[in-house]
């Protein structure tokens, strides 16, 4: 059944469950509080160093623990109570902005300090991932999944367009200020899961080693190719297009419109995305479901080579907003194919596979930015990695011509290897 064929009612009826209504709130305000603590530190450690390698390395600190944790946390997610990963998250993301207001309070300078506590923010972001993604599915129906996992993508990025813009105003007051907000609510975030009724008994899974299990997820994605090549185009499109991490320095030197534009250039991806999501929340692509995922990355390229060449604001924020747009289209599809593809005994470790090329294209891609901004200058940086990104959607229809075929998501079931 198709969103056209549904009537409004039904189309809505998803957010009439409790613990889903839950779910969407927290994840609203702890995506919200992350963003403010991203903005803080990405511009306290610009104002510290004016070094856009530091940037970078502000990405690969988080990046390494969730290399080395992220399938673990998968066989976590899918061996116990996915509320109470989260819950424990929420209290240890706590401590993190905690940790923040110290080193601000105290003025230290010291910059491994700040890297430590954000290798502890990679960790809990680590354990927290698999266990998200795969709790949705057990908070609604199956024949709900489809527009609940748009409308979680569209909260999130309606945090990520709050939560800029709220960083770079509360930065004016000082970091010191965001830090204080993000503890607070991650203290209310832990409360929401609290409050959440859905359990899920742990499985006893002795028969298999932890690693044997930990690895089962790379084996199910490499056994299906249209998995396998949705979430790794989104790995080195992004990784390549990513510009994200040089944003302070269009902000300050090149657009020089401060703290406060800078949130406003952090949040305008998540506009175009935001608006996307909630369409397709409305209306989920039922048609040539690969064709649009390809032509969407490929304009996702386009607008990060338009942004890296503008001189004016505006014409930045306008190329943020339509490579936000176009990304949501990937994430929607990356998203619904994962869970609908892959039976719930497995939804964990499938998830930190997805989560660790997600991380990849995120963390490491900002490292990729800020190292080949301080090697061939910032606007070349962008405009070459926008090419690369074009370059990735050319090659990968070629390599996953199943997944370009894709017509409706309905089709594809867990276990299967191909569309239907």
């Amino acid at each position: 059944m198709t969103a056209e064929s549904l009537p409004p009612a039904v189309t809505r009826s998803v957010l009439k469950y409790r613990d889903y209504r839950l779910f969407l709130l927290a994840r609203l305000l702890m995506t919200a509080a992350i963003q403010v603590q991203s903005v803080a530190v990405g511009y306290q450690i610009y104002e510290l160093t004016s070094d856009p390698l530091q940037l970078g390395l502000v990405g690969l600190a988080q990046f390494l623990p969730m290399l080395a944790l992220i399938l673990p946390a998968g066989d976590l997610a899918d061996r116990f109570n996915r509320r109470t990963i989260l819950l424990v998250s929420c209290l240890i993301e706590a401590a993190v902005a905690a940790c923040f207001f110290l080193l601000t309070v105290f003025r230290v300078e010291a910059l491994w300090a700040f890297y430590l506590v954000l290798a502890l923010f990679g960790v809990v972001r680590t354990l927290s991932a698999p266990a998200s993604q795969s709790l949705v599915p057990l908070l609604v129906p199956p024949e709900q999944l489809t527009k609940a996992i748009a409308w979680s993508s569209s909260v999130f990025q309606t945090a990520t367009i709050v939560g800029p813009a709220l960083g770079g105003t509360i930065y004016i007051l000082g970091p010191e200020a965001a830090y204080s907000i993000c503890f607070v609510l991650a203290l209310i975030v832990a409360g929401l899961f609290a409050a959440m009724r859905v359990s899920m008994a742990p499985r006893d899974l002795k028969n298999s080693t932890a690693f044997q299990r930990a690895v089962a997820g790379i084996a199910y994605v490499k056994a299906n190719p249209i998995i396998l090549g949705a979430i790794s185009l989104d790995l080195f499109a992004v990784l390549l297009g990513g510009a994200t991490a040089l944003l302070p320095v269009f902000a300050r030197d090149i657009l020089h419109v401060g703290a406060f534009g800078f949130g406003l250039l952090r949040s305008a991806p998540a506009i175009g995305a935001a608006v996307t999501g909630f369409w397709l929340g409305y209306r989920p692509l039922n048609q040539k479901t690969g064709a649009w995922m390809f032509g969407c990355v490929a304009l996702f390229g386009a607008a990060t080579i338009v942004f890296g060449l503008s001189e004016n604001f505006l014409v930045s924020l306008v190329a943020l907003v339509v490579l936000g747009a176009s990304d949501m289209v990937s994430v929607f599809v990356r998203s619904t194919l994962i869970q609908a593809a892959t039976p719930d005994a497995m939804r964990g470790r499938v998830s930190a596979v997805s989560m660790l090329f997600v991380g990849a294209s995120n963390e490491l891609g900002e490292f990729e930015s800020g190292g080949l901004a301080y090697l061939v200058g910032t606007v070349p940086a962008v405009v070459i990695g926008g090419l690369g990104t074009l370059g990735v959607v050319g090659l990968w229809m070629w390599l996953f011509p199943d997944l370009r075929k894709v017509d409706r998501l309905s089709d594809v079931k867990a276990g299967d290897q191909r569309t239907a």
